[in-house]
């Protein structure tokens, strides 16, 4: 090997790191590394310019490095630090720079998922974090000056995005402080000591003070500078640079190269698919050749519904130690780390999701928290278990947990997983259905809400390019939602809503989903007897976060290394 195409690498693979570091300090945070950064969110425009400049310093560098002296693990972040470069000077390029996300995941619910990942240990932690709070208005002015910028060139929002972010703004400060997540972890430590006491009043303080002003007048900034020019078009093709934005989405979070045209004809064939085992489940379950009145009879039953938040959350954690309990049976290696399950706050519950993970910080000093809605409406029974497979083990908490863990990773895969949708969602979709080898699934109900589960993902293929490149109307989209699923109307509008406000992101799970399922098969056809499913899925989680081209080439090196 030539060691010193490997050493270049390691060294601007080192360099990229200390830049994300610097860039988004709530990810040296997450990752456990010591950072004096107060400001958590760097999101004015000249923020993203000067990474992008950086990036096309960086990207000449990183051309100049001999791909040909790199083995298959090096090869993989030279390929996945090529895309971390070209993301970082196509985002300012496309102006994605100048249309920050504002619902669901606006700096309001960014900054409270840190939050609510915070423990202190002692009180120069206590201290430390509130410097940080006290430094969300200023962040907050970095938002506001990306979307003053995006409005006077000519981005403009859908109103029902607008809508849909004041409303979770002010949910989020229309809970007594005591509740709020920015001050939980006050709360929690409030009773060690009086120095414990004391900086918790002062966080209190400065919660009441500054934080819940200065995101009151976010949502006002929000009603008035973009609620004014807001668009009644819900395709994000309509707006400035609209179709170079939307193909830069799909790029983001699948990974890889398809249209939109290529996508929605995927998700057309996935979802008769889907409808044709749903057909069969049906039948099974008493309606043959009426999948409807099935789906009627579910919608009906009371007994889908829990009568409290509180029950449901219990009811999650029942199924949770069932599903611990099977682990050993497929993964030769399992994470150090635990985790728990948490109810969603009712003042935002309504336009979240029914559920979804907060991975346990690289210190290891705090759990990892599986969240669920607070609204049991939003997730009959039938959801429960593919939802804990997917968000908490063997899904997303364990896999994410896995990540941390490994040590022989640059530091930018090991904490960059969240950039990598396509593989974390098409990995924890892929768990969903795994539960069913596990023999979970035992009724027609449970095996509908597997399917149900998918079929969710397989309609978003159709919905986001049908509303981003088709013309659809939000109404449209919800209807086509109820012609093939059995789904809450209020989970729905909120799904759709999601769509809207961020283009593409809907689109990683079935198509990472889709690549896991091909690895295998390929994987037992090519092992045949010597398929062993406990080194498949490590073989798996080892890759680390990836693109899906690079999972392929890892998977099929693995591959070759067994049939050798």
């Amino acid at each position: 090997m030539n060691m010193s195409a490997r050493d270049a690498l390691g060294r601007l693979a080192e360099r990229f790191w200390a830049l994300q570091c610097d860039e988004f300090p709530m990810t040296a945070i997450q990752a456990g590394v010591s950072h004096d950064a107060e400001m958590l969110l760097r999101e004015a425009p000249g923020d993203y310019e000067r990474r992008a400049a950086w990036a096309k310093s960086a990207k000449l560098e990183l051309m100049a490095i001999d791909v040909a002296g790199l083995d298959a693990d090096d090869r993989a972040t030279h390929a996945l630090l090529e895309r971390e470069l070209n993301a970082l000077i196509e985002i300012v390029e496309c102006n994605a720079h100048l249309r920050p996300s504002l619902y669901p995941g606006g700096p309001e619910f960014e900054l409270g998922y840190w939050a609510g990942a915070t423990v202190l240990a002692t009180v120069a932690d206590a201290r430390r974090y509130l410097e940080r709070l006290a430094s969300i208005p200023a962040a907050l002015d970095g938002v506001r000056s990306a979307l003053a910028q995006g409005v006077r060139r000519g981005i403009r929002y859908p109103a029902i995005v607008i809508e849909r972010a004041i409303e979770q703004v002010r949910g989020q400060v229309s809970m007594p402080v005591d509740d709020n997540p920015f001050y939980q972890p006050f709360r929690r430590v409030a009773g060690r000591s009086e120095s414990f006491r004391a900086v918790a009043a002062e966080g209190y303080a400065v919660v009441a003070g500054e934080i819940y002003p200065a995101f009151q007048a976010y949502a006002d900034f929000i009603g008035t500078m973009l609620a004014g020019v807001a668009r009644q078009s819900i395709a994000c093709t309509n707006d400035l640079d609209g179709d170079a934005f939307y193909r830069f989405q799909i790029r983001q979070f699948t990974t890889i190269d398809l249209s939109p045209d290529e996508i929605h004809a995927i998700g057309l064939a996935e979802v008769e698919r889907l409808n044709n085992e749903m057909l069969a489940v049906a039948a099974e379950a008493g309606c043959p050749d009426d999948l409807a009145e099935f789906r009627r009879r579910l919608q009906g039953d009371n007994r889908q519904f829990l009568e409290s938040g509180e029950a449901l959350r219990e009811q999650i954690e029942i199924l949770s130690k069932r599903i611990d309990a099977i682990i050993p049976e497929y993964f030769g290696r399992t994470p150090r780390t635990t985790y728990g399950i948490k109810s969603i706050p009712e003042a935002i519950a309504a336009k979240l999701p029914p559920a979804y993970a907060q991975p346990n910080p690289a210190d290891g000093s705090a759990a990892g928290i599986h969240w669920i809605t607070s609204i049991p409406a939003k997730c009959p029974r039938y959801m429960h278990l593919p939802l804990a497979l997917h968000e908490a083990w063997p899904g997303h908490l364990m896999h994410l947990a896995l990540i941390q863990e490994m040590e022989h990773l640059p530091d930018f895969r090991r904490f960059g997983a969240s950039r990598y949708a396509a593989c974390l969602e098409g990995w924890a979709l892929y768990c969903e259905a795994l539960g069913e080898e596990m023999g979970f699934y035992d009724t027609p109900e449970k095996i509908y809400g597997r399917l149900e589960m998918e079929m969710w993902r397989a309609v978003r293929l159709v919905v986001d390019t049908g509303i981003h490149v088709r013309g659809w109307s939000r109404e449209k989209a919800i209807r086509y939602f109820g012609e093939y699923m059995a789904m809450p109307l209020e989970t729905v509008a909120a799904e759709v809503d999601r769509y809207i406000a961020m283009p593409g992101q809907a689109l990683a799970y079935q198509v990472g989903n889709l690549t896991f399922r091909k690895i295998r098969l390929r994987a037992e056809a090519a092992l045949a007897e010597n398929f062993r499913i406990r080194d498949f899925h490590d073989a798996l989680m080892a890759a680390g976060p990836v693109t899906l081209p690079v999972l392929d080439d890892l998977m099929d090196a693995w591959v070759n290394a067994q049939e050798a």
